[in-house]
């Protein structure tokens, strides 16, 4: 709620502090004493458009400033920290500084929690903590989104269960309906781009690439290129090792052979010797290995011919191509062929999954049918006792032929809350159009409108603060005693701030603010040269008789005005606070 509202260099304010409680808040003072410069000030803290005309004449800028206490995890306190706010709490609960400047050349800032915030961001906290009522462009319930919410919540626990399921289906439907409808949309693409894998398999698959062949076949061809070479290399190195007429030295392994045997005779005289005599004896099986292989290398370079080289040089050139298209080498093609073979199953699997989705979708969207057709009901229902109890809240604020129309309509299509699209309408009398709520009213018969809507929500819908301006205008007697007794009605579940002009409406109040003018002459004497100035003062129970009694009669020190006056407070407190 709010705590306390500081009012400075607006209109003939030149600086107030009015300090509020929960319940019942009114404002009165004479026409002119600047009693709207307190709804204009709760405006400037909602955001509201700002106007250099309100600062006060002759100073620099005009300021509003607001205390608002909350309960500790109040989304308003999250958007506030958010957005930078210094958030002061305490047991239970928290307090949050609100507040807008506004300078004569039409500048305007904001601040929220002592830090300077966008205008909007005050706007969007502000919609969640007070709602003021009695300007067209200040209905709480103007839109549609607004006015269905109003309705659900009206209706009860019983809906908002079954909206919640509904919800839920309806994100499901959603998300298969987005689906299915970009698997439809990429369904030709799809068949392209299956096409081209399965083709592209198709030749992977007639080569049947193995995993480093084109380096072991590149390896081979280097081999063939150069077989004469090698050929006489192996020959020669074959002979030097076993070749009996290598030359008049012998052949390795004849050398080494006697080099062992000569050693082998002494090897008893000396252990060194005979190690060597050991080591030559592995020489000499190392060298006959070796001349077993190259003898066995000769053999096969004589089979592998040019008919060999040619068939490698084919295959290479298939591979090549392989590379050319699809990766830089073969083992990269072998894994470019994987996940592309993952790939074309899952757009082979696309088709069943469109019809799977198809069926999904079909059979989501006779449920949610079923269920918006079970949610209208409800909403029905529930319209119906809404517009009956409002209308007869009208009757009793002097608005007897008024009444509440909330049409129900079925949507173009399904929406996230049903297929139904809700109007609020006001019927100004029988016979005549009902239309949307603030158009065809007066600001006080709106306000009354509002008024009669909040007083029936007030349990299942409520803001922590309503703001009423203009709520009594062109009334008075019964029905200004009946707006009186409604307004503390709604005030039992919210705060509320009620600017008046009638005493029947005032002695409901918890809290009675006084706003008094005062106009200082000029040193010729004159007021024209002067200013006004208001003043905001809290009444106790003996002023707000005074108060009451000049209200009445203009008299406040008149006996009978303030025994009248007393009548009316002492009525207050003993009428029924239930319709």
């Amino acid at each position: 709620m709010l705590e306390e509202l500081r009012i400075r260099d607006l209109g003939v304010i030149t600086d107030a502090t009015l300090p509020l409680g929960p319940g019942l808040s009114v404002v009165t003072g004479e026409t002119g004493a600047g009693k709207t410069m307190v709804v204009t000030a709760v405006g400037l803290l909602l955001g509201a458009r700002s106007d250099a005309g309100a600062v006060r004449s002759g100073a620099k800028s005009a300021s509003a400033e607001a205390v608002v206490q909350l309960q500790s995890g109040h989304l308003a306190l999250e958007r506030a920290r958010d957005a930078g706010a210094e958030v002061e709490e305490f047991d239970g609960g928290a307090e949050l500084l609100l507040s807008r400047r506004l300078g004569a050349d039409g500048r305007s800032r904001a601040f929220l929690g002592g830090r300077a915030a966008p205008v909007g961001v005050l706007a969007e906290i502000g919609e969640s903590l007070v709602v003021v009522h009695g300007q067209t462009d200040q209905i709480r319930l103007k839109g549609a989104a607004a006015q269905r919410e109003a309705l659900d919540k009206f209706a009860g626990d019983g809906l908002a269960s079954t909206l919640a399921g509904f919800q839920d289906l309806y994100s499901s439907w959603k998300s298969s309906q987005a689906e299915l409808d970009s698997l439809r949309s990429a369904e030709r693409e799809r068949l392209r781009e299956a096409e081209s894998l399965e083709a592209a398999l198709a030749e992977i698959d007639a080569v049947e690439p193995q995993a480093g062949e084109d380096e072991a076949l590149k390896a081979e061809a280097v081999k063939l290129a150069n077989v004469e070479e090698l050929r006489i290399a192996a020959t020669t190195a074959h002979q030097a090792l076993i070749a009996e007429d290598f030359g008049e030295a012998g052949d390795a392994t004849s050398l080494v052979d006697a080099a062992k045997r000569t050693l082998e005779h002494v090897a008893e005289h000396d252990e060194e010797l005979g190690s060597a005599a050991a080591r030559l004896a592995e020489v000499g099986f190392l060298l006959n290995d070796i001349a077993t292989e190259l003898a066995s290398y000769q053999a096969g370079l004589d089979s592998e011919g040019p008919e060999r080289l040619a068939e490698i040089e084919e295959r290479r050139a298939s591979l090549a191509k392989l590379v050319r298209k699809y990766a830089p080498s073969i083992d990269e093609v072998l894994e470019w062929a994987e996940n592309a073979r993952a790939r074309f199953d899952e757009l082979q699997g696309d088709s069943t999954r469109i019809e799977n989705l198809e069926a999904e979708v079909a059979r989501a969207s006779a449920e949610l049918k079923k269920q918006a057709a079970a949610i209208s009901k409800v909403r029905a229902k529930a319209a119906k006792d809404l517009s009956a109890r409002v209308s007869a809240e009208l009757k009793a604020l002097a608005m007897a032929d008024a009444t509440l129309v909330i049409t129900i309509e079925a949507a173009a299509q399904l929406g996230p809350h049903g297929a139904d699209e809700i109007s609020f309408l006001l019927q100004p009398h029988s016979g005549a159009p009902a239309r949307p709520l603030g158009k065809g009213a007066s600001g006080g018969e709106l306000s009354r409108v509002m008024l009669a809507i909040e007083v029936v929500l007030a349990a299942v819908d409520p803001v922590p603060t309503f703001v009423f301006d203009e709520v009594d205008a062109g009334v008075g007697g019964r029905a200004a005693v009946e707006i009186g007794r409604r307004l503390a009605m709604l005030a039992r579940h919210v705060q509320v701030l009620v600017v008046t002009h009638l005493p029947q409406v005032a002695a409901f109040a918890d809290q009675h603010i006084r706003v008094t003018k005062t106009s200082v002459r000029g040193s010729d004497g004159s007021t024209a040269k002067g200013f006004t100035s208001s003043d905001v003062q809290l009444l106790d129970e003996a002023e707000r008789v005074r108060e009451l009694a000049r209200m009445l009669a203009g008299q406040e020190d008149s006996e009978t005005a303030q025994a009248h006056a007393q009548e009316l407070l002492d009525d207050a407190k003993l009428l029924p606070q239930q319709a």
